[in-house]
């Protein structure tokens, strides 16, 4: 079947190609064509079924209305609801969404970045690992648009949204404390990542300020190689909590804390009775478990949200533009069962 083209359109309509390429790309009321013309060229190219050549569209506007998205893990509940949320936040300015993940590697990240570049994506969404602050720098060079999420390099200077990972952490910690636990433990993944590094520090401070606290060591914070296997992971796990007994534990993102979960259920540890549970980062799990678990819950949505904003505002489609550009959310924490004094 014969593609259909503004000419097609134009014979049918009895007007100029031209006149049909200015109504079809929104410039009817800069030209003073009028809205019956308008509504009778959309009609006849609805009915043909008209597909603009995005090719020549974005060789003549610079513009491939797509953004890309480059995140840690698309599978994982806290990356897959900021994917979302910016997908549909981007459809509102006229913007798709290429999804990659990185897998915390940043070679492939890099790779990721040079195919994103090459499609002429026309803005960058990224949450970087480790190494990638050349590549960065390098898209600041050529004037790409480009926001980070969730960490960040404080060398560089470029837009970006985070969360406040330290009140988030500090928060929890005042009420474990507060409740009366009094060997808290930590466990987190081996990454000299600045939001990990972060949680750590907040855990720390607040053992340094507590009175009560009779383990105030590093032999009480397990930090996993996030290479290991699942069933490596769960073992490292078990053994942590068998040789440290701690009467509290903090899991450090919310995919240790599923693991921990495993481990707990599979040594008939009780929650709250024998040990209490925190998890940084809110899941459906958590939720549904019984007894639920508190967490530390992310603002997500509003992360995803301004970061768009932030691309838009660089992009020049964001009338109300931010003052500011480069943003820490607060994080939330929610008591549940898991960490209530039996």
């Amino acid at each position: 079947m014969k593609k259909v083209s503004l000419k097609d359109i134009a014979e049918i309509t009895g007007v100029s190609t031209s006149t049909v390429s200015f109504i079809l790309n929104g410039k009817a009321s800069e030209m003073r064509i009028s809205e019956a013309l308008k509504k009778k060229v959309l009609a006849t190219a609805n009915k043909l079924g008209y597909q603009p050549n995005q090719i020549a569209v974005s060789l003549r506007t610079g513009q491939t209305k797509i953004l890309g998205l480059l995140v840690e893990d698309i599978s994982n509940n806290f990356f897959a609801l900021l994917a979302k949320t910016i997908e549909d936040e981007a459809e509102k300015f006229g913007y798709r969404v290429v999804y990659c993940s990185t897998e915390n590697d940043n070679k492939k990240g890099q790779a990721l970045l040079r195919m994103l570049a090459q499609r002429q994506v026309d803005g960058f969404l990224i949450t970087p690992t480790l190494g990638m602050e050349t590549d960065i720098i390098k898209l600041q060079l050529q004037h790409k648009p480009v926001v980070l999420m969730d960490r960040y390099f404080p060398e560089v200077d470029v837009p970006h949204v985070l969360v406040n990972n330290y009140g988030g952490v500090t928060s929890a910690m005042q009420h474990l404390i507060q409740q009366g636990y009094e060997r808290i433990a930590f466990i987190t993944v081996d990454l000299a990542l600045n939001q990990m590094q972060e949680r750590e520090d907040a855990y720390n401070d607040a053992l340094s300020k507590s009175s009560t606290q009779k383990t105030k060591s590093k032999k009480n914070i397990l930090s996993i190689d996030p290479t290991a296997s699942r069933e490596e992971k769960k073992k490292l796990i078990a053994r942590f909590l068998k040789n440290n007994k701690p009467d509290a534990v903090f899991f450090a993102t919310n995919y240790l804390g599923i693991l921990g979960l495993e481990c707990l259920r599979e040594q008939k540890i009780r929650i709250p009775e024998e040990l209490a549970v925190v998890c940084f980062d809110d899941h459906d799990i958590f939720r549904l478990y019984i007894p639920d678990i508190s967490v530390v819950q992310q603002p997500v949505e509003e992360m995803g949200r301004r970061a768009v904003h932030l691309l838009m505002d660089q992009l020049g489609k964001n009338r109300g533009a931010a003052t500011k550009n480069q943003l820490r959310l607060d994080a939330t924490f929610v008591p549940r069962e898991s960490t209530q004094k039996i």
